[in-house]
């Protein structure tokens, strides 16, 4: 072989290199970094609503809004990073938003929304005031305006005080919408409602509603056809639980109890659980004895994966979401969850041994209401006062 040729094989050599790593790089992302813990996390702000909000979802349906929960009354759309002026829906002449924990408090999109357009949201009622209701929408012929006059009521409950009244609404991997509840509120469980299976209060439901006018009890439901039981109940014995979600990978179910004199709790449902659990309250604040305040019987009940006291850490803990968007490989199966009072932000992940790691992550002063999710899986979060939040992975900057 000449000199002249072997050049011209090394030079095509060299380009068929560079075009298959190009190739790779527009085909495929680079290996996926490994999950770390405790990883690196900043927030980034987004939109400011400029007044008070509970909630975030997305409809799933490929158009990469996210719906933004206004409490006063109000749902209104982030599209492209952007804050539509107009509302999706506006029941502010149906909500009860005079105390703190009343108001709109949560969107739930079918998960046909592409399809059916039927989406759910949980409100304190008027001209009730305090009560509880959960109500059905479908969207107008704009995609980006629900029709005020589809609106179905489709759940109420009287409520005996104006807090603890739970107030999120979340469709399961199994299709079925859960719904969480207060045990009545005031203060202490004056009604022993919480362990009271034949009361709604403290309790998370799964209701049918999919299909129906109204709702359907679940055949599998935990306490589906047993005497002195309401067959809506999913789980019970909490306080408030303000904010729970499902893992989209596993199926796992993690609940933030708000706590009462002293501890604030996290708890844990495995994906598969038959339901029917007992997770402590009013018998237990997290995991002390409450009620009696020694020598309390804790067989039976759920106890909380982490626990900590009312002080530096908090007062009243956020439940979050776990981590399974594809921008921050490193912050998989991580979850993320905070506290009203303090804004810190914490994680929580098992390692391969399926022992709980647990570690504050990030100091803010937001009064952290809520997190969201994307269609991505891609993380948000969200301050009482209308501020929302990117969660990113890394350091600032």
């Amino acid at each position: 072989m000449n000199r002249r040729k072997a050049l011209l094989i090394a030079v095509g050599m060299l380009l068929w290199a560079a075009a298959c790593s190009s190739l790779a790089t527009e085909t495929g992302p680079p290996p996926a970094a490994e999950p770390v813990f405790p990883p690196e996390i900043h927030l980034e702000p987004l939109v400011d609503a400029g007044t008070k909000i509970t909630h975030l979802a997305h409809a799933g349906d490929g158009s990469g809004r996210l719906f933004l929960v206004e409490r006063a009354g109000r749902i209104r759309i982030i599209e492209n990073g952007r804050l539509r002026r107009q509302p999706f829906l506006d029941i502010v002449d149906l909500v009860d938003s005079a105390s703190i924990e009343q108001g709109l408090l949560s969107v739930a999109f079918d998960p046909d929304f592409a399809q059916n357009g039927t989406f759910y949201v949980n409100h304190t009622n008027l001209p009730t005031e305090d009560d509880t209701v959960i109500a059905r929408y479908t969207v107008g012929a704009n995609p980006n305006r629900a029709d005020p006059d589809s609106r179905r009521q489709i759940f109420f409950l009287e409520q005996p005080a104006n807090n603890h009244n739970g107030g999120l609404l979340v469709f399961g991997p199994d299709g079925y919408l859960y719904a969480g509840l207060g045990d009545g509120g005031r203060g202490n469980d004056p009604w022993d409602n919480a362990e009271n299976l034949d009361v709604l209060y403290g309790k998370i439901l799964r209701l049918d509603v999919r299909g129906q006018e109204t709702y359907a009890i679940p055949p599998d439901n935990p306490f589906a056809g047993e005497e002195g039981a309401r067959p809506e109940i999913w789980a019970y014995g909490f306080r408030n639980p303000w904010r729970f979600s499902f893992d989209p990978l596993t199926g796992d179910l993690y609940i933030g109890d708000v706590g009462e004199r002293e501890w604030e709790e996290l708890s844990f449902e495995p994906g598969g659980s038959p339901g029917g659990s007992h997770f402590g309250w009013n018998t237990l604040e997290g995991s002390q004895c409450f009620e009696p305040p020694s020598n309390c019987d804790r067989e039976g009940k759920v106890m909380p994966i982490y626990e900590y006291r009312h002080g530096p850490d908090g007062c009243s803990i956020t439940a979050g979401h776990v981590y399974r968007g594809r921008s921050y490989p490193e912050l998989a199966g991580t979850f993320f969850f905070s506290d009203f009072c303090t804004g810190d932000i914490w994680g929580a992940r098992r390692d391969p041994a399926g022992q709980w790691q647990f570690e504050k992550l990030l100091d803010t002063d937001l009064a952290v209401v809520s997190f969201g999710l994307d269609e991505s899986g891609e993380l948000y979060v969200l301050d009482l006062e209308g501020e929302v939040f990117r969660l990113l992975g890394g350091p600032p900057g």
